[in-house]
C-alpha cells in the first residue's frame, strides 16, 4: 500500500461533488490489497474492484452485514488488472488504465470517470427509507437513460420508475411498463452501463421527480454494482457482455420459420400443418407444441409433463418422421406441477417442489388449477425436472419452449431451497434456463440447446436463452411496440429478444396487420408467428395475398441465412446485438430516442410499417456523410437526413449501407437443406467509401462450441476502391478440425456503371450488367479455401 499526497485529482472531479451529499456519511480509514480497495466507513464497509480497464465494481456491506460474494450475474473473474491508489487532499483515487475511482473522505461520496471524462456519481449513496435500502446516483441534465428490462414506454427511459419483478402483461399494445424480464441495469447516452448485481424484487427509479437522481431500491441482499465504460457503443456492449456472459451461437434451424399455435390437439394436425408448408413449397424448420400435447384440457393438466397417447399415440415415430422432413420440434413445459397431475405424487416423493416454512409443498391456485411449483434451486428439483427433459430429448424433440416462468403467480410465503420467493423471483427463469443449458453440457455436449424462455434476468444469454416479448395483443399498437423492447434488450445483453409475429392475444383477422409484422419479423432475431387458435397464426391458412405475401418474407429470410447466421456470430464473440438502435452511430436529429428505424446487424437500416394503410414512412439515415441504398430498389439516399418515403404493401422499407458486403444464398426448404456451397456475395459501392470489409461464418450449425473447436469456415471480403476500380478481395481461413468447404460465389455489385471489364486474379472473367438496377454480377469458379482477387475496372 501506498500513499500518494498529488492534489491534482480535485480539477478532474470538482463537478461531479457539486451535488447533495450525505454529510452523515464519512471514511474512516482505508486499505488495498491484492487490487482490491477496502475503505472504512462509520455506517460499514466498501469493496472496490476492477475486472478489466473499462469495468469496476463497488459493494457496501452496511454494519451488521457480511459480505457476500456470489452473483448470480456474473461471470468474468477479476483479472488482477494493474491499479493505484492513490490520496490527497481529502480523496482517494483508485485507477485503472480506463476507469477512475474518486472517494470523498468527508462527506463521503464516490464518483466515476472513464479517461478523464466523468462518468456518474453517487448522489447520497447509500439509504434507508420506505423499508427498502437503496443506491442513488447524480445524472447530467441533458443524459439519456435506457434499460431496466422489457418494457414499452420509449427508447429514452428516463422520468420513469420500474418495478424490478418479472410480471407478464397479457395482451399489451403500445405501452407497458413492466413485463417479464426487469433487468437491472440502466445504460446511458454517456456511454457507460451501471449494473446493480442482486435479483431481489425492488425498484429501478429513472429520475422519475425530475431531480437528476437515478435510485437502485432492494428488499434487500448485495449493495454491489458494476460500472462498465466504453469508447463507444461496442465497447460498452463488449464489456457488458463480457462481465455477464456472451449468447452461444444457436442451432442453425433456429433462424428458420416455426409454424406455432395456442395450440395443436393432436398428432394428425401437426403433421397437417407441416405438410401444408411442404406442399406449398414454404420453407418451415420447427413446429411448437403448446400444453395440449400433455393434456386433453387447459386446466387440470399441467404438469403431467408426458405425452398424451390418445392424441399423440407414437411421439417417437412423428418426431422422427418430422425431423426427415426438415422439422424440428419444439414441446412447452411450465414449471406449475398441479395437484390433478399425474406426476403430482412423483413432485412430492422425489422432494422437487418448492415449500411452506414448514417443509410442506407449498400448494395454491391459479388460472389452471391447484399447483405446487418446482423448486429449481434445489438438487432435488433440479434433478427431477432434468429427467424429464431428458427423456424428452431421447425420444427426439429438438427444443424447448419455458412457459409462465416468471413465475405466473409465485407468492410471497413460498420458500425456495436458497431463498423466499421474493429473493429470487426474478431468476426464477434465469436459472431454469441453466437447467436446461448444464445438462445439455453434461448429458448432450456436442449439441446446441434451442431454449425459448418468458422470463430471465442479467446473462441468460450465457445459457443460450431466446427470449419473446410475452403475450402482445394482436394489434397495430402491439406490433409498435415490439422494436423498443427488442433493442433495448439487445442493448441488455438479450440479444434475441423477438416477439410472437402478428400478435398473440385477441381474435384479430386483420391481414394487413399480420403481413406487415411477418414483414418486420425478417429482419428481428426469431421468425416465430404465435397466436391464440381462432385465428391462424401459420401463413399457409391466411387468405391467398396475404399467404403470398408473408410467403415472399420467409423466402427472404431464408435467402439472408448466411448473413443472419454470420451476425450471430458475431453476437456470440462480440456482443453486439443484432437488433440496433441508431443511436449507436448517430445521437443527431433524436436519434437516441429512434426505435421506428434501426439496424439489422453491421448492415442493413430497417423501418417497419406500423400504421395501417400506410402510404408513406419516416426514415431517419444515420450518419452525416454516409450513404444508404435501398435494398430492393437501389436507389440512393444520403445519411444524417430524415426522409418520407414512399411504401408499398409488397415490402417494408429496408436498406444497406454503402460500403456493404452481404451474403445470401439460395432459398431452401429448411435448413437441412442448406450446405453454404453457393453464396450470393452482394456489395454495395459507392465512390466515397474506398475501404471495407466484410465476413462470412459458416459451421455445420448443430456442434457446440464449433468456433472454439476449430470447427468452422471464415471468409473474408475486402473492397478498395479508387478512381477506375474496384478491387474485391476474398480469403478464407478454415478451423484446425474443419475440413474446408468447395464454394461457389456469385459476385453482385450495386451503384455502378457498366464495367469496362472484370478480371479475376489478373485474367479476364465473364460478367453481366443492369442498366436499370445498376448492378454488375460475375459468377466466380467453385474452390475450396477460396483466395481471390476481382478487379472491377469502371
Amino acid at each position: 500500500m501506498k500513499i500518494n499526497t498529488t492534489a491534482a485529482l480535485a480539477l478532474t472531479f470538482a463537478s461531479q461533488f457539486a451535488v447533495a451529499q450525505n454529510a452523515a456519511r464519512h471514511v474512516e480509514n482505508w486499505s488495498e490489497k491484492d487490487g482490491v480497495l477496502h475503505i472504512a466507513t462509520n455506517d460499514g464497509s466498501y469493496r472496490i474492484r476492477a475486472y478489466s480497464a473499462a469495468i469496476v465494481e463497488t459493494t457496501f456491506i452496511p454494519n451488521g452485514e457480511r459480505f457476500d460474494a456470489r452473483s448470480h450475474a456474473v461471470v468474468l473473474p477479476p483479472a488482477g488488472v494493474p491499479a493505484t491508489v492513490k490520496e490527497a487532499d481529502g480523496r482517494i483515487q483508485y485507477a485503472t488504465a480506463g476507469i477512475s475511482v474518486t472517494i470523498e473522505r468527508r462527506p463521503l461520496r464516490i464518483a466515476y470517470s472513464y479517461k478523464g471524462q466523468p462518468l456518474v456519481a453517487e448522489k447520497l449513496g447509500y439509504t434507508r427509507k420506505n423499508g427498502a435500502e437503496a443506491l442513488e446516483f447524480a445524472l447530467d441534465a441533458d443524459e439519456a437513460l435506457y434499460g431496466a428490462g422489457a418494457r414499452a414506454v420509449g427508447m429514452n427511459r428516463r422520468g420513469n420508475r420500474f418495478q424490478l419483478y418479472n410480471k407478464a402483461h397479457y395482451g399489451y399494445g403500445n405501452r407497458s411498463e413492466l413485463l417479464n424480464f426487469t433487468i437491472p441495469v440502466a445504460l446511458s447516452s454517456k456511454k457507460y452501463a451501471l449494473h446493480f448485481d442482486n435479483p431481489q424484487a425492488g425498484w429501478l427509479d429513472f429520475d422519475s421527480r425530475r431531480d437528476g437522481t437515478l435510485t437502485y431500491e432492494t428488499i434487500g441482499g448485495r449493495k454491489t454494482y458494476q460500472v462498465v465504460a466504453g469508447d463507444d457503443w461496442a465497447g460498452v456492449m463488449a464489456g457488458y457482455t463480457s462481465l455477464t456472459g456472451r449468447q452461444p451461437l444457436p442451432p442453425r434451424w433456429a433462424f428458420g420459420n416455426f409454424a406455432s399455435r395456442f395450440g395443436y390437439h393432436d398428432e394428425k394436425e401437426v403433421r397437417a400443418v407441416v405438410d401444408r408448408f411442404i406442399d406449398e413449397k414454404i420453407p418451415l424448420d420447427a413446429v411448437v407444441l403448446d400444453l395440449y400435447w400433455f393434456g386433453k384440457e387447459v386446466q387440470g393438466t399441467m404438469g403431467n409433463l408426458a405425452w398424451d397417447k390418445d392424441h399423440f399415440p407414437d411421439p417417437r415415430r412423428m418426431l422422427r418422421d418430422l425431423k426427415a422432413k426438415g422439422v424440428n420440434t419444439v414441446v412447452i413445459t411450465e414449471p406449475f406441477v398441479l395437484t390433478t397431475s399425474g406426476r403430482w405424487q412423483e413432485a412430492v416423493d422425489a422432494k422437487a417442489l418448492a415449500t411452506t416454512k414448514e417443509g410442506k409443498p407449498y400448494t395454491y391456485d391459479f388460472f389452471f388449477g391447484n399447483t405446487g411449483l418446482v423448486d429449481i434451486f434445489s438438487p432435488q428439483g433440479k434433478d427431477w425436472f432434468w429427467k424429464i427433459y431428458k427423456g424428452l430429448k431421447e425420444q427426439g424433440v429438438a427444443g424447448w419452449w419455458g412457459d409462465l416462468g416468471e413465475p405466473e403467480l409465485h407468492p410471497a410465503a413460498l420458500q425456495h431451497a436458497t431463498g423466499s420467493a421474493d429473493q429470487v423471483h426474478n431468476i426464477y427463469g434465469h436459472d431454469w434456463a441453466r437447467l436446461i443449458a448444464e445438462g445439455y453440457a453434461k448429458d448432450f455436449p456436442e449439441e446446441r440447446p434451442f431454449i425459448l424462455m418468458r422470463a430471465g434476468y442479467s446473462g441468460s444469454q450465457r445459457f443460450g436463452m431466446i427470449p419473446w416479448s410475452g403475450d402482445v395483443s394482436r394489434s397495430w399498437g402491439g406490433l409498435q411496440s415490439q422494436m423498443e423492447i427488442a433493442l433495448q434488450m439487445g442493448m441488455q445483453g438479450l440479444g434475441y429478444m423477438h416477439s410472437d409475429l402478428g400478435g398473440f392475444a385477441g381474435p384479430v383477422l386483420d391481414d394487413e396487420l399480420y403481413v406487415r409484422w411477418l414483414q418486420y419479423g425478417v429482419f428481428q432475431p426469431v421468425f416465430r408467428p404465435h397466436a391464440q387458435e381462432e385465428v391462424p397464426a401459420e401463413p399457409v391458412y391466411r387468405a391467398p395475398r396475404a399467404k403470398q405475401l408473408a410467403a415472399e418474407a420467409i423466402r427472404l429470410r431464408y435467402a439472408l441465412l448466411p448473413y443472419h447466421y454470420t451476425m450471430a456470430f458475431e453476437n456470440s464473440t462480440t456482443g453486439m446485438p443484432l437488433m440496433r438502435p441508431v443511436l449507436f452511430e448517430d445521437t443527431l436529429n433524436d436519434a437516441g430516442t429512434l426505435a421506428s428505424t434501426y439496424l439489422w446487424g453491421g448492415s442493413f437500416l430497417v423501418a417497419p410499417v406500423t400504421e395501417p394503410g400506410a402510404q408513406r414512412k419516416e426514415v431517419y439515415f444515420p450518419t452525416k456523410g454516409s450513404t444508404w441504398f435501398d435494398f430492393h430498389t437501389g436507389e440512393r439516399h444520403r445519411g444524417g437526413i430524415l426522409e418520407t418515403v414512399p411504401v408499398t404493401a409488397e415490402r417494408i422499407p429496408v436498406y444497406v449501407r454503402a460500403g456493404a458486403f452481404v451474403p445470401m444464398a439460395p432459398v431452401v426448404q429448411s435448413t437441412r437443406d442448406y450446405n453454404g456451397r453457393s453464396i450470393d456475395l452482394h456489395y454495395w459501392h459507392d465512390a466515397a467509401v474506398t475501404a471495407s470489409t466484410g465476413m462470412l461464418y459458416d459451421d455445420d450449425g448443430a456442434t457446440a462450441d464449433a468456433y472454439c473447436k476449430g470447427k468452422y469456415e471464415i471468409a473474408r471480403f475486402s473492397a478498395a476502391a479508387q478512381a477506375g476500380s474496384l478491387d474485391i478481395g476474398i480469403a478464407t481461413e478454415a478451423g484446425s478440425a474443419a475440413a474446408p468447404v468447395v464454394r461457389a460465389y456469385t459476385l453482385h455489385v450495386h451503384g455502378i456503371a457498366k464495367p469496362k471489364r472484370v478480371l479475376l486474379d489478373g485474367r479476364a472473367l465473364a460478367f453481366t450488367w443492369d442498366a436499370k438496377t445498376r448492378v454488375a454480377k460475375a459468377v466466380l469458379p467453385a474452390r475450396a479455401k477460396l483466395a481471390a482477387k476481382v478487379s472491377v475496372q469502371l
